[in-house]
């Protein structure tokens, strides 16, 4: 009787191990011949899987095991350099030392393929029992799922395992929207020429960095146009001079009173136009706690308010310019790419606004077009300024 013959193998190599089992081996796109992750009973087992591998090389999806052997560690910081030159010097900062303390202190040493979801769970897990704020732990957990994502596009991997990872919520929390007369009593409570910049703060929306970089020749006194184009920002201890938040410069017609006060204190600042208009005793780029403790809290005190900081006056001032004047013009004047950032963070109902709707809606729904609401007036001021209620 003829004897069976085992059909001819086209793909791969299997063959059987001392402990009985079968080892799968195949040819990778680039010729070498790698073994499969693990070994079969039966070589039934092994062709099969044979056959989804060459499906997989076929179909251009194959990834080559050796690259997810690559450690988190050694991966993280490949992409840190990469993505860098693209960053603002206080976001490196920032990615570098979550980087350093809290994602490879945990997870380095991890080949990138062995991470799984509930790897990245228990990870953002043990953070929340370390007391880890819930900002920080999110921000940790944005520039690893980055890193990881960086993984997958560079076919080092097959997907990410930032997947449906539950985040703790960030606590909620509403900015102290103070109302112009308030802002002006702060301002005049503040001594000089630091009023100036609280001014800024209130009555332009400036952040705090953006103030502390505004030079001479950003100010332009005839045209009543500040430029802000620049932020200043501490990274690690060390002052870095970078592009305002997201990039965004804009040029911003601030109240002729203001404009005035600015021209007179320009006349009395030393140096040239790249002479920074605010700075320390000692003629240094101001920090930020050394200048809230020394200027601005002491002056809102002696205006009588509490719980007030220096982003709150930035927040009243979208407040008051978008029930005023409407949220797209709000988040230009606060540098917002997005108006929905404007309504998100800053932007604010003012008190007394529902009563005024319900008053109107009686008169509409009596067929009349009697409008008392609460964005009259859309012009700009008869001065040509915009956003800054009182004079200051």
């Amino acid at each position: 009787m003829a004897s069976k013959r085992r059909a001819r193998r086209n793909f791969g190599r299997v063959r059987k191990l001392p402990s009985g089992r079968y080892q799968a081996r195949y040819p990778g796109p680039d010729g070498v011949l790698r073994p499969a992750d693990r070994t079969f009973a039966t070589t039934a087992d092994a062709d099969r899987w044979l056959a989804k591998k060459r499906i997989e090389i076929e179909g251009g999806r194959w990834l080559d095991p050796a690259e997810g052997q690559t450690t988190l560690r050694d991966w993280a910081a490949r992409w840190l350099a990469a993505v860098s030159p693209q960053l603002k010097h206080t976001t490196q900062a920032s990615y570098r030392s979550l980087i350093n303390s809290v994602i490879t202190p945990a997870l380095g040493d991890r080949e990138l393929s062995s991470l799984r979801p509930m790897t990245v769970t228990e990870w953002v897990a043990g953070m929340r029992t370390k007391g880890l704020s819930a900002s920080r732990i999110r921000q940790a957990y944005r520039v690893l799922s980055q890193i990881m994502q960086s993984a997958a596009d560079n076919d080092m991997i097959a997907q990410t395992p930032c997947r449906g990872v539950k985040l703790p919520r960030m606590p909620e929390t509403e900015p102290h929207i103070v109302t112009p007369l308030e802002a002006s009593r702060i301002v005049r409570s503040a001594a000089k020429p630091h009023d100036l910049l609280i001014a800024l703060l209130a009555f332009a929306g400036l952040r705090v960095g953006e103030a502390f970089a505004l030079r001479r020749v950003d100010i332009d006194v005839p045209g009543g146009f500040v430029l802000v184009d620049e932020n200043l920002a501490e990274a690690n201890g060390v002052l870095v001079f970078d592009t305002p938040k997201s990039h965004q410069k804009r040029l911003l017609r601030i109240a002729p009173s203001l404009v005035r006060r600015l021209a007179a204190y320009l006349e009395t600042l030393p140096g040239g136009d790249d002479a920074l208009l605010f700075t320390t005793l000692a003629g240094k780029p101001m920090r930020y706690n050394q200048w809230r403790k020394a200027y601005f809290d002491p002056a809102v005190k002696v205006a009588g308010l509490t719980d007030l900081t220096p982003h709150d006056l930035r927040a009243s001032h979208g407040t008051w310019v978008a029930d005023r004047y409407g949220v797209m013009t709000a988040a230009h004047r606060l540098g917002h790419s997005n108006a929905s950032v404007t309504t998100r963070h800053y932007a604010r109902p003012v008190a007394g606004r529902d009563d005024q709707v319900a008053e109107a809606s009686d008169s509409w729904f009596n067929g009349h077009d009697h409008d008392r609401g609460a964005r009259s007036g859309h012009d700009d001021d008869s001065d040509g300024s915009t956003g800054g209620p009182v004079p200051v």
